[in-house]
């Protein structure tokens, strides 16, 4: 695995439907009934090499989730194509892709290296591995879980968070409307991939556009 997969999606035409977050390249089709997304997503089993890419399909109220992959680094080139195929599919039954729905929540749990308990998160969860770094739930449902590792000099604070991946350009939006509603900047030294905001009582949530957006250097991941 390697950074290569989810830069080439990023750069590649034809794919402003999608929004590449923690999970890989999601999108969302409104259809308007749940009927409509059921038959959407029956045309989309029918494009052909689908299976065994790690497509995760969720129909909802008048609505089609999408999500290529349950990791942003297993994105690889053929994913481009797939993307692009979904799209079209999703244009003949008149669906409108709206990355503005477009989320995922994370939790991230720190712990020093020596420290770190993957293992206990996933059989509690009933999780189950994509990297050796995380849990994910089978189903797709529920949040990804991330051990972050920090120093072994640095003191444990808020050893567990959120972070909220958006589209790039709905990162400022939630940022906004959390403020507004009594939140507070800790940082953003890292924005505009990430700000980290604190409720009243102190507990962290990390509002997060990277890797989403035009194709950037590389650089550090959610702290």
């Amino acid at each position: 695995m390697s950074e290569q997969g989810w830069r080439e999606f990023l750069s590649a035409e034809g794919i402003d439907d999608w929004v590449v977050l923690h999970g890989g390249a999601t999108a969302v089709f409104h259809v308007g009934s749940l009927g409509k997304a059921a038959r959407l997503a029956e045309a989309i089993t029918k494009i052909p090499d689908l299976e065994g890419t790690g497509i995760l399909l969720t129909i909802g109220d008048g609505f089609l989730t999408v999500r290529l992959t349950r990791d942003l680094w297993q994105l690889e080139p053929r994913h481009i194509e797939l993307a692009r195929a979904i799209s079209a599919v999703a244009r003949e039954y008149d669906a409108l892709a709206d990355r503005s729905a477009v989320q995922e929540v994370q939790v991230a749990i720190a712990a020093k290296q020596d420290e770190i308990d993957v293992d206990f998160w996933r059989a509690v969860l009933g999780y189950l591995p994509m990297t050796d770094d995380n849990a994910v739930d089978p189903l797709g449902h529920g949040s990804t879980v991330w051990m972050q590792e920090i120093d072994a000099s640095k003191p444990l604070r808020h050893a567990m968070h959120i972070d909220v991946s958006v589209a790039h350009e709905q990162a400022l939006v939630r940022l906004q409307a959390a403020l507004a509603a009594g939140g507070r900047i800790v940082d953003d030294s890292h924005a505009p991939e990430y700000w980290t905001l604190a409720d009243r009582a102190g507990n962290r949530v990390c509002i997060v556009s990277w890797p989403d957006g035009p194709v950037r250097q590389p650089s550090k991941g959610v702290e």
